[in-house]
Order: C-alpha cells, then sequence, then structure tokens
C-alpha cells in the first residue's frame, strides 16, 4: 500500500470534515486502520481480535471490509485517520482525544505474567517481592512517557531489577511486543507486568504454563491507572458512523465478549450504559 498520502486526500481532510464523516457513514464499506504485524490485536492475515470484531461490525452493518495497514507507533492516528485513508480504528482507550470515540466494548487490566512452576501468586504493585525479582515491564521511549507499571516501579525506587523491553521493537520481527512474554517463558526475567489482553493471549498459546493475576494495589500510585476501557475511534465529527459503532457494541455485546475470550483477554466488570445514546 502506498505510504504517501496525497494532496488531495488531505485537502479533503482538512476543509472538508462534514462531508467525509457523511460520506464514511453512507458508504456500504467499513474502512478499518489496523498495525499488519501486531497480534493479539490485529496482523495482515486479518488474525487478531480487532480484525474479527471490524469483520462482525461489517456483516451486522450490511458493509464490505478493507484496510489501510500501518504500523501502530506514534503519527498512527495522523497517517491513518485524519489523512482520511480509513474511517475507524478498533481499538483506542476510551475518551482518546485524537479521534471521536464510540461507547467502551471492554475493559481490561494490567496483569502480573509469571511462570506456573514458580509460585509467585504476586498480585499487588507495592510487593515487597518485587525488590527482589526480576521484573520486566514495557517501555514506549526516553521521553518518560512509559507504561503505568514502569512509572510505579520507579516511583518505589524500584530499578536496578528491571529489565525494559521496548514496545514497538524490531518490528521486523513477528509481533514484537509479544518479547515481553516470551521473557518470563523463556526464564530471562522472573516476572512482566504487562497489559492484559497481550498477556492472556500468549499465556493462551504458550507452550509454558504461565500464571497471570490482575495488579492491585494501584490506589497509592493514583493517579496512575492500571485499568483501561476500550472504545472504537472515527474521525472527529463523525457522530454518523460513530452511532453506527455504538449500536452494533450494544446490540452484539455477548458475541464481542466472548470472542475476547476466546483470545484470552482478561475482562474487568463494568457498569457502562444500556443504551448506546447514552453515550452520543
Amino acid at each position: 500500500m502506498n505510504s504517501r498520502v496525497s494532496a488531495a486526500v488531505l485537502l479533503s481532510a482538512i476543509l472538508l470534515p462534514g462531508c467525509a464523516a457523511a460520506a464514511s457513514a453512507a458508504s456500504n464499506e467499513l474502512r478499518v486502520c489496523a498495525d499488519p504485524n501486531n497480534m493479539p490485536f490485529s496482523n495482515s492475515e486479518q488474525a487478531g481480535f480487532e480484525n474479527k470484531i471490524a469483520e462482525l461490525a461489517a456483516q451486522k452493518l450490511g458493509k464490505t471490509l478493507s484496510y489501510t495497514w500501518w504500523a501502530q507507533r506514534r503519527g498512527f492516528v495522523r497517517n491513518t485517520l485524519k489523512a482520511g485513508l480509513c474511517d475507524v480504528v478498533v481499538g483506542v482507550p476510551a475518551h482518546y482525544d485524537l479521534v471521536e470515540n464510540t461507547r467502551p466494548y471492554y475493559r481490561s487490566t494490567y496483569v502480573f505474567v509469571s511462570r506456573a512452576d514458580r509460585h509467585l501468586d504476586l498480585g499487588s504493585m507495592a510487593d515487597p517481592r518485587l525488590k527482589q525479582l526480576r521484573v520486566g515491564v514495557h517501555l514506549i521511549g526516553d521521553d518518560g512517557n512509559n507504561t503505568p507499571p514502569a512509572h510505579a516501579l520507579g516511583d518505589q525506587g524500584i530499578v536496578d531489577n528491571v529489565r525494559g523491553y521496548l514496545i514497538y521493537g524490531d518490528y521486523r520481527e513477528p509481533d514484537p511486543p509479544a518479547r515481553l512474554i516470551e521473557a518470563v517463558e523463556n526464564g530471562e526475567i522472573d516476572v512482566a507486568a504487562a497489559w492484559g489482553p497481550l498477556a492472556g493471549y500468549v499465556a493462551k498459546t504458550s507452550k509454558v504454563p504461565l500464571t497471570l493475576s490482575p495488579i492491585s494495589g494501584s490506589e497509592r500510585f493514583a493517579p496512575l491507572r492500571f485499568q483501561f476501557e476500550i472504545a472504537m475511534g472515527v474521525r472527529k465529527g463523525d457522530h454518523a458512523l460513530r452511532d453506527q459503532l455504538n449500536e452494533f457494541i450494544a446490540g452484539h455485546a455477548n458475541e464481542i465478549a466472548e470472542l475476547l475470550q476466546s483470545y484470552g483477554v482478561p475482562l474487568v466488570e463494568n457498569n457502562w450504559p444500556a443504551a448506546p445514546g447514552d453515550l452520543k
């Protein structure tokens, strides 16, 4: 796929947002922005759970499904959704300010991951054993914008025994974020503090039995959060497509939950509104 955005597309996205929004909702095509190498979320073989949710949405909305593939790093939304190349990102944090959010369709949590044969039974981010264990976390960059577990460990002065794995990793390899969980499998580290959907999927498919436990004791690290609601994102102002997707999410919540569970995603109980109109 051509990675360059034409001047015409850019001008349309900037100058005619209302027309673009109306067209995306009326179109018989559901154009999805996604990463081609980021299981369990998405890949170019359309094997991720976000791919399956997009497929279900397209089917229920009577649309054909198409993709714009782009590595999900800094600039992802700017180079895909905002550039007008596609109309929906299937997984974004609820209230993400770069997009128009749908209602959330699941809530998950950061978890501790360890080998089952270690019997560590970790739960709390304040567990004193974290000062001695080899702990792995995802790092986003060198600008201080890192994951909640990385910040919480640093706040406690737990640094020397912590190993960071870049979440972007080596994109030439399959599914770069999985290196963190693989380090637990092979004994490189004792425990990983990882985002639940990634950890749950790798644990489900691992040849080495792994134990997952939701991270608790996060209150002392506020305003850091360890649980997040996940929604879909469309272009700002595209209320029509947002509302179509809200109807889909509300009407097919059980199917979506079953699909997520089949990928090992740890789901946290929620208190979301019953009607899609509540989040319009």
